[in-house]
Parts: structure tokens; sequence; C-alpha cells
């Protein structure tokens, strides 16, 4: 490794609408290990969480330079503005939703200190939504044949066909300025920039290394949307063409190769199904026959295959009807493909029970049956019963939008659970395949099953059941321990039919954006199950603790541990006996374990207090029982965020922490941002309560900080919000971030 630090380098990241991703972005470049490093990150006018996250980084870090924007000017202009603003000897364009792999900014440091090239170019990977990691396909290009440590592009035609992205290259910054480049306005915008640098450069050099985490996010790439600004891309070929022109006779040499480039980007554009539409195709296909002989060189020949060859012809004579048939034909081909291996699958396929057969042969009849636009569907946690978030929509639907029948559906053994006069339909039934055809609105804090049909005209609302401290969604794929029978495109395309996903605070935005990338309104309210917990009054916590059978003037501790994933049934984290008999008499503890467990006779089998320890695991409603508890107990589950807003001592017994951590994922360092008092051995969480730390000033101003920072948006009116967005369709005032 070099000791050589007299170059600098400068990481511009521009920034828009990547609130779940720039925290990995950043933290993949701003490595400890490489000198004279300064990262720019400009503001796009990014209307989520992205500045905020940004001036956390600045403030914490000197190497991060911030430009807020105050209005939106678009990739190109906002690398141009980074340019101005970078010192460094080299500048890297970064794009804000990828990162870098492990030790690729000291491995490009590094080679830049030994060979000082005007352009040095790195090899990258594409990582999938599905969780897989490709390398480039023309991986060999850096290697195929070898090269010398730095050449000239005459000597190395290849590395044309290289990706021609900002972000796959470190470029020598003065060279940059004095071929008198910017980034222009628009889609393409990087190739008016990146295959002239390349043409020009006296001094080019490769990297062969995986360096740069290309992510193919479901959405969210503005060249994956269709739409008349993929014409931009023949503006943008013109300038590069125009740039040769200025290069002389040396440009030459490159004309055919930059020419069939040119010519297989515009057909990627043009056959991909999700750039060019409906009567803009005749228009584009013209256009690529206008460029073709605007840029033809002399004595030029078709490609040898064979196809490729029969489209240059058509594109060529403006053969638009021709090549029309031609991808007709080739669409065809893969259809036939398709269907059999489609009837193949099927072949194998068990048949399903015949009473099944007729539930979905009746619920496909009612999906042809109009919608009844005044009805609401209700369910949580897979049908259990009456909970969480949507209770808190239905009870203020009731008031608010009172013209919507709110009917929830429940398992067979969840009936008894269900309050008096609120309507339900048991799952699986006649009614439920009716209702769940007709209904207008969906409110569920899990997604429905599979076999559910999300028709055009019905609205889903995705309410979450907890603030994502861990990972979750795609995120998980990271984790296989608890993950390796979960189908993650199944969970998405479940995800597809959302509508609307309420969001509880800033943290969950950035998580259900990198976990979920689907097409659905972020409705950033706060949590709708919170507004009891905000509106909490004396008389309705003393109701509560009697019917629960807290002895009065007790203290009552509520322990709610989450489910491990490398456990296989609940175990005790401590010895709760010892807890009990070291607090002292005068505490009870509520133990509310996951709703994954069942706890029938542990208390007897484990030899615990039966006096004062009450076992409220199936207790339908966990509001209940923060409001009549004194405090909380618990390790990493979301129940803190949603107590927080009690103001009462919280305290985190994480002696698991990196076992958790490495098994699950959690989406910040809980130690530095604790609700209160931590505790990591048996001993130290019976200090907590005895010596009285989880009532302190300390533990305070944790819990204070705490929820300033994850319940900014809790008022006691996010179903309110809810109600008259889904519902009544009238704008609410989602929430600010800090």
């Amino acid at each position: 490794m070099s000791s050589d630090t007299s170059i600098s380098l400068s990481i511009i990241v521009p920034v828009h609408k990547v609130q779940g991703y720039i925290r990995q972005c950043l933290e993949s470049i701003l490595v400890p290990d490489v000198p004279n490093l300064e990262v720019i990150a400009v503001n796009d006018a990014s209307p989520d969480g992205c500045g905020a996250i940004l001036d956390e980084f600045a403030e914490r870090d000197p190497r991060v330079r911030v430009r807020h924007l105050t209005e939106n000017v678009g990739l190109g202009q906002a690398r141009n503005v980074g340019l101005d603003m970078a010192t460094g000897d080299y500048v890297w364009f970064f794009d804000s939703d990828d990162y870098a792999t492990e030790g690729a900014v000291r491995a490009i440091y590094d080679r830049l200190v030994e060979t000082r090239p005007d352009v040095l170019l790195f090899d990258y990977a594409r990582s999938y939504w599905t969780g897989k990691t490709k390398r480039s396909i023309i991986n060999h290009l850096f290697r195929e044949p070898p090269a010398p440590d730095v050449f000239r592009p005459e000597d190395r035609h290849s590395v044309l066909e290289l990706m021609m992205t900002a972000w796959n290259r470190a470029i020598r910054r003065e060279f940059l300025l004095e071929q008198g480049l910017r980034f222009s306005s628009g889609y393409y915008e990087d190739f008016n920039v990146t295959y002239p640098l390349l043409m020009a450069a006296e001094r080019l050099s490769l990297l062969d290394r995986v360096c740069y985490i290309y992510r193919q996010r479901r959405r969210g790439a503005i060249t994956k949307t269709a739409g008349k600004k993929h014409f931009d891309a023949f503006a943008q070929y013109d300038r590069v063409f125009a740039f040769m022109e200025k290069m002389g006779p040396r440009a030459d040499q490159f004309r055919p190769l930059m020419f069939n480039r040119m010519l297989w980007h515009l057909l990627v554009i043009l056959e991909r199904e999700d750039r060019v539409e409906g009567p803009e195709e005749a228009r584009f296909f013209a256009e690529m026959s206008h460029i073709y002989h605007r840029y033809r060189p002399v004595d030029y020949a078709v490609p040898d295959d064979p196809i490729l060859a029969r489209k240059h012809r058509l594109i060529e004579k403006n053969d638009y009807k021709g090549f029309k048939k031609l991808r007709q034909s080739e669409k065809a081909d893969k259809k036939r493909e398709k269907k059999e291996k489609k009837r193949k699958k099927d072949k194998r396929t068990l048949k399903n029970s015949i009473k099944a057969r007729v539930k979905i042969a009746y619920y496909k009849v009612q999906l042809r049956r109009p919608l009844d636009e005044n009805v609401a569907v209700y369910g949580a946690y897979w049908y259990r019963g009456y909970a969480c978030n949507p209770a808190a929509i239905y009870e203020a639907a009731k008031d608010l939008a009172p013209g919507v029948r709110g009917v929830w559906v429940v398992k067979p053994a969840g009936r008894k659970n269900m309050p008096q006069g609120v309507d339900y339909v048991v799952s699986g039934s006649l009614k439920y395949y009716r209702l769940m055809a007709r209904a207008k609105y969906f409110v569920n804090n899990v997604n429905f099953p599979d076999e559910i049909v999300k028709r055009d005209d019905q609205v889903h609302v995705m309410t979450q059941h907890g603030t994502p401290l861990k990972k979750m969604g795609l995120d998980q794929m990271e984790y296989p321990v608890g993950t390796s029978d979960m189908d993650f495109k199944a969970l998405i395309a479940r995800s597809d039919r959302w509508d609307y996903l309420v969001s509880s605070n800033p943290l969950s935005s950035e998580a259900w954006d990198r976990g979920f990338p689907c097409n659905y309104e972020m409705l950033e309210i706060g949590y709708p199950r919170n507004d009891r917990l905000v509106n909490a009054d004396a008389a309705e916590r003393a109701r509560l603790r009697a019917e629960l059978g807290i002895p009065e003037g007790k203290t009552a501790i509520l322990y709610a541990p989450t489910h491990r994933d490398y456990q296989r049934r609940y175990t005790p984290m401590f010895d709760i006996g010892r807890f009990l008999r070291e607090l002292g008499p005068d505490h009870v503890l509520l133990l509310r374990a996951h709703y994954f467990y069942k706890l029938k006779d542990l208390a007897a089998d484990m030899g615990w207090p039966a006096d004062r320890l009450i076992d409220v695991s199936q207790h339908p409603t966990v509001e209940d029982l923060a409001i009549a508890s004194d405090a909380l107990l618990t390790d990493y589950s979301s129940i803190m965020f949603d107590y927080a807003n009690l103001d009462r001592p919280i305290v985190l017994y994480v002696n698991d922490l990196e076992t958790y951590t490495r098994t699950r994922g959690l989406n910040f360092d809980l130690m530095a941002n604790a609700p209160g008092a931590v505790a990591t051995t048996e001993d130290e969480l019976i200090d907590a309560f005895t010596s009285g730390a989880a009532w302190d000033d300390q533990s305070a101003k944790a819990r204070a900080a705490f929820r300033d920072r994850f319940c900014p948006w809790d008022d006691g009116h996010a179903a309110e919000r809810a109600v008259r967005r889904v519902f009544l369709n009238e704008p609410v005032q989602t929430g600010a971030h800090p």
C-alpha cells in the first residue's frame, strides 16, 4: 500500500429522494484510512429526509460538505454544482442510492497515486433487489488483453465499450475542466462527458476490481420510466460527435466503434418496454434513422450478427414497419418459450381440493362485480383480531367517515376478542371472499394473503405494526438466519398492492423506502395506535390497572421482549424469579411475550412468584398495558418507540446485542441512541431498577432525545390524518423532517 499522500480526492454525491439509501452510501465512502478525502453532497431539493441526514453527517465528519439547493435541477446540473465546489486533484461522481465495496476507496486512491492518470476506470457489480449481486458482464475487458499501468485510448479501443457512466471512474479534475465539459440536463447526461474524456485522454488506467455497487432499484431510476425524455439521448450523442469534430483527425479511429455503441444503446432504449411507448416508437425510430445517416462513418460495415445486421439495415432505410414486424417475431418466440415453461410447471402442480376450488371460483365471480364504494376491510396480525393501527383508524373513521362501513376479517379463534358491535367476517368463508372482491378500501398492519387480487380501483393502506429498529423487507436478505424460508419476490409482489404506507417517524420512512421499494404514497403522519398513548389520562390508567389486577400502590414493570430468529421457543433472557425477589414486594411484572410464543403454565413451571407476575401475553391490546404500567423493560422491540410517548422510564436489556445484530441487523446504533438505562448483564439490569437509575436525570434526558427523534409526528391525531387522506381524499399535513 502506498504511503504517498500528495493527491486529494473529491467524491461528489448528488442527492434526491434516496432517504432509505443515503446512509449506506455515505458510510461506504467515508472510510478512515484515505487521506485528503472530501465528500461533497448536493441536496437537489430532496422532498424527503435526505437534507437532515446530510446535515447529520456533516456535523459529525468535517470531510463532508453539504450544499442545499432550493430548486430541483436534476442529476447532471447537481453534479456540476458539486464539481464547482470540489478542491480535489481527482473527482469521483457517486450516485446516492449506490455504495462502494469494502476497501474500494483506498484501492482507488492508491491506484491514482501510483499511475497519476487522466481517468482511472474500475469495475462494478449490479445489486438486484432480489438479493443477487452480479459483476458486470464485460469485466473481461479489464484483463483481456493484459493492460499496461498507463496507456492511451488509441492503444486500447475496448475502453469505449465499458459502461459509460460517471460513477465507474475517477477523473483528474484539471483535465476535466480543460476539456470544457459539463454534465447536461435531461436523461443520459453522462455520455457527453464520459465518452469525450476517454477519447481525449493521454493517460488512462484500469483497476480490475469491483469498487462500486450499482443498485438495481425496483423504483426510482428515472431512465426506467417511460416518457419523451428518452429522446434526450439523441442530443447527448450529438454533443459527443461534436466533441469528436473538435478533436480533429485523432477522433477518426474512434468513429466506427462510437457509431456502433450509439446504435446499440438507442436500440436498447427502443426495445425496452419501460422506455418509449405507443406512437412515440415510430418517431424515435425515425430519429434513429436520421442520426444513423448523420454520423455513419465512411466504409461502414454492418455487424456480423445477422439479426443485428438486419436491424441496422432497417434503421438505414427508416423502415419502421419492417422493424416492428421483426420485433413482433422476436416477442412471439419468447412468448412461446415462456408458455411452454408454464405448461410444464402447471403439469407438476397439484390440484387444490374441490372445496377450495369452489371458493376460489366464487371469488373470481365476485371480482367481476362492481365495487362497493362504501366498504372498508380491516385486518391485523394475520387476522388475529381487533388491534393496532387498523383499530385506531377504524375508530376514527366511525366519526369522520360514517358513510364508509368497516368490516373486520378474523380467524375463527379471533371472534371471541371482537368488541361488541364491530362487524366482521371469518377468513376463508364465502362472505370473506365476497368482501375481499368487492370492498373499496383495505387497511391492514401486515400483508393480505397471496390469493387476494388487488383490483385497479381498490385502495390498500399498509400501516405496519412497529418502528423498524431491526431490518425489514428486502434488508432482511442480508440476515439469512431468520429468512431461510422467506420468499422475497412474493413479499414484494404483495407489497406492490399498497397505495399508502403509514410511517411513524423519519427512521421508518428511510427503512420502508429501502425495504419495500414499491409505488405507494408514504403517509408520514405518526402511528394511529399511539393516539391513545398521547391522549391517555389518569382515569383511563386507573381503570386499566384495576382490570389487569395490578395491586394498588405497586410499581408495574411491563416486560416486552421481542422474538429472536435464532431461538425456536421462548427462553427468558434473565432469571425472572431472581429479578422479582431483588426488586422486592412493591413491584409486579407484566410479562408480554412475543405473539409467536405460547406461555401456558410457564410461570408455574419456572417457579416464578404468581402473585407478582401477571402474564399479559394474550391481552388483545398492548396500548392498555403501556398506559397501565409504570416503566418498560424491553430489548429490541418496537414498543420502545410507542412507549416513549408516555415519558415513563424505559430500560433496555441487551445481553445478546452482538448475536441479535449479526442475525437480524439494526437500522441504527441502539447503544448510542438508547431511550434510557441500558443493561447487558443480569446484575446491571437489577441495578437499573433498585438504584433508581431508570428514573434519574440522565435517563430522562436520554428519553427526551429519543422522543424528539422517533416520535416527532405523534400528536394524538395520526388516525384522523389517515382517515382524511384515504377515505375523504383530503390533503393532510405530513411529517416535516428535522
